[in-house]
Formats: C-alpha cells, structure tokens, sequence
C-alpha cells in the first residue's frame, strides 16, 4: 500500500573504519579526534600519496570463513561484517518479526572491486586468459554487497545499489527511506561498502589528478578539512550499514528506535564529470529539498556532517552551499568533517558518516574537525576545530555527500519523539 504520510525510523547501525570496526569503537575514536591514517608502506617512493585509511580492528573470520573470503572483494567484507551488526541492533530476524520479501537492501559502492579487477587483469597479463578466476564477474561488480548480504539474511525486498560516486551511501540511504516510505518495504538494510586502498590502481588514479593529499611524513595530520593548508583527501575502506524500519512496524516489535530519517534530497550539477558547480547551488538544492520533505526550516538543523574531503575545492563550494541551503543559520550551526579522522571512504562515506549523525543525535555530542589549525577564509563557518562539542538541544542533524558526476545527496536525521 502506497502511503507517503509512512514514518521511517533507524533501529541498527553497523560500522567497519579506519578508527575502529565496532559501533562503540569508532564512535569512542571520533570524539577522542584519534585519526586512522596510516603510511601504506606496499606503496612505491613513486606514488605522490603514499598514506591511507586502513580498516582497523576487524577480524574477518567472526563473519566468514577464510574460503567465503576468498570468494568475495574486500569491499563486500566490510558489508557483511557492518550489516551483521545493524542487523544484530535491530533485533529483526526474517521469517520470525518480518517477512523476507517485505525487508530489502541497498549497499552501495562508488567502485565495487577494483582490487580483483586489478588482480585478475595482472593474472591474465602474465598466464593468459584461461587463468583468470570465474570469480572475477561477482567479485568485482558493485551490486554485490547488496546482493550477497541479501541472500546471507534472507532479504527478498528491492534489492539493487545506487552508483554515485562518494555519494553512494547516502543516495542508498534515501532511496531505501523511500522505498518503506511508498510501501514497497517494512525494512531496508542500506548505506555504503568500499576499498579505497588495497587497489594501487586507484590511489594511482587519483592521485595522477592531483586529488589526494601528498603529506606522506604526517599520516595523521594530512586530512585537514577546511584547513587553507589542505591538499587533497586521504583514502580510506569501510563500510557504514543502518537499518531502516517502518515506524509501526519497529513498534509493534517494541524495537529501540534509534533516530528517525525525516527528510532526503537529490539533484545534480550537470555542469562537469569532477568539479561541483562553483557557486554551491547544486548541493544546496539536495539541502533545501531535505528540509522541505522533512517540513523543517534552516533554524532547526543543529548539526551538519559535512563531506568535507580535504580538498580545496570541495571545502570552498561546500561551504557556499550550506550557505546558500541555510542562510544566515549556516553561522550558527555545528558543522564537522569526521573525515579529518576516517579519511575518505569514497562509496561508503554516507553509510559511515550517516551513522555518526544518529550517534550524535544519541548522545547529544558531535565529533570534531581535527588538524583545522589555520582556518581558509573561504571556509568561515564553524566547523568544530580539533574537539568534539557537546550539543544539548540537538534534535536534527544533516548528512551531504557530493561525488564526481555532479551527484549530491542530503539526509535529515531526527531525534524520535513519537
């Protein structure tokens, strides 16, 4: 039954990062400001970045058993282990709370598996084409976490990934909102898996177009969004998975809600395959549109995670466009980059910076921006600069991804008051 006036609410959150693969883990990291990065010493002097967010604290074989392991991307790891634990919070249980076909997924990644693509390619390259894997397909493409995380629970709901780029999360996260909004779904599994480092390939790539940072002698210290001495992001791996759930449904089962997603907005640049619109303007719609759905004016947004990327260019347009979306409010309102600590998780950003949103909403306490010494004058809002906030009224926090494309996401997550 279609019914737009449908709630959705978040009940389980799972996470895999660089500053820790538990829920209480990353969240306890993130409010300390300890970082993640990491020199990646399988890299060659040649490689203008040489540093990376590397997943930290994740035993794989809790999840799958080292031939399951081999039969999938790491990227699709970090899927299963972070819906595991969404799933785990929620307490849903296909076949006993909810029907397999009324519970769906979305996990989505900007690249799917560039490490088996790279692999395999060096495979053929060196034995011939009757060597590579029959694995190579599945492995590589990057519906797979959806799909295999679809069939490890049973979830027989709309089931795809949405590629954006580094708004692949997020965008994932609002179209699953969607989904159990028109009834097409009681739950979505939704966010974000990604390996951003373990594909030379990739950082090669990036770096070649000079977008990621080149301070190899301070890992820790080198993403610095808003910084008027940032030089490019820092890649990272990981994954961000939550569970979103019809509001009834979640209390009938006398789920704990954990925050409710009251508003998701979309729109595009279409102005140049990796710059933003210069103005901002495009972001700004995805936020007007969010406030909109979510009936929500600039004044009642406490806090914002940015997306923040370290990169000149992202920072400057970034910060026009929460101008532009919030007005006057864009001064008054909270605002921090966890990729500072984290790096950049490409795909799964969303998913990951999703669930710190929730977090914050929790605990009324917001992650701060770390290394922000020498503030750009471009950027002059306030972006919690090397220390975590606490934010007692807080009940509306803003997520905004933007990937190359022009892609730009926005979603409102709200603190349930019934």
């Amino acid at each position: 039954m279609c019914s737009f006036e449908r709630r959705v609410v978040v009940t389980g959150l799972g996470v895999v990062s660089p500053v820790g693969s538990t829920l209480e883990s990353a969240w306890a990291n993130l409010l300390a400001g300890v970082s993640g990065i990491q020199l990646l010493e399988e890299l060659g002097e040649d490689f203008r970045c040489r540093i990376g967010g590397k997943v930290s604290g994740l035993d794989m074989t809790q999840y799958l058993s080292v031939k399951e392991q081999q039969r999938l991307d790491s990227f699709c790891w970090y899927a299963v282990a972070a819906g595991d634990q969404a799933m785990a919070q929620s307490g849903l249980k296909t076949g006993e709370n909810i029907a397999p076909e009324r519970f769906g997924t979305m996990i989505s990644s900007g690249i799917g598996g560039l490490a088996t693509i790279s692999a395999q390619q060096k495979r053929m390259d060196q034995a011939g084409p009757r060597q590579v894997s029959p694995l190579t397909i599945p492995m590589m493409i990057a519906d797979m976490a959806s799909g295999f995380v679809a069939i490890r629970h049973h979830l027989q709901g709309p089931n795809f990934g949405v590629v954006s780029a580094c708004a692949s999360g997020l965008h994932s996260i609002g179209e699953a909102y969607w989904v159990i909004k028109r009834g097409d779904a009681e739950a979505m599994l939704a966010g974000g898996a990604e390996e951003g480092v373990a594909a030379s390939l990739g950082i090669a790539g990036f770096g070649s177009m000079r977008a990621l940072s080149g301070n190899n002698a301070d890992p820790t210290g080198a993403s610095r969004p808003f910084d008027a001495l940032r030089d490019g992001f820092v890649p990272a791996a990981g994954s961000g998975v939550l569970v979103l759930e019809e509001l009834e449904h979640a209390k009938a089962r006398g789920a704990e809600i954990l925050a409710e997603v009251s508003g998701y907005g979309a729109s595009g640049d279409a102005y140049h395959i990796t710059a933003p619109t210069a103005d901002g303007s495009g972001a700004a719609r995805a936020i007007k549109i969010a406030m909109e759905h979510a009936e929500l004016p600039a004044e009642a947004i406490g806090y914002v995670n940015a997306h923040g990327t370290s990169t000149h260019m992202n920072d400057a347009v970034e910060t026009k466009a929460l101008k532009l979306a919030l007005g006057d409010h864009a001064y008054h309102t909270a605002i921090s980059s966890t990729k500072s600590m984290t790096g950049h998780m490409l795909g799964a950003a969303g998913g990951f910076e999703s669930v710190v949103c929730v977090q914050a909403i929790r605990n009324r306490v917001a992650p701060g921006t770390i290394n922000l010494h020498n503030p750009d004058p471009e950027c002059d809002l306030d972006y919690l600069p090397n220390a975590s906030r606490e934010l007692p009224e807080l009940r509306h926090a803003l997520k905004v991804n933007m990937g190359f494309g022009g892609h730009n996401a926005a979603v409102i997550y709200s603190r349930y008051e019934g």
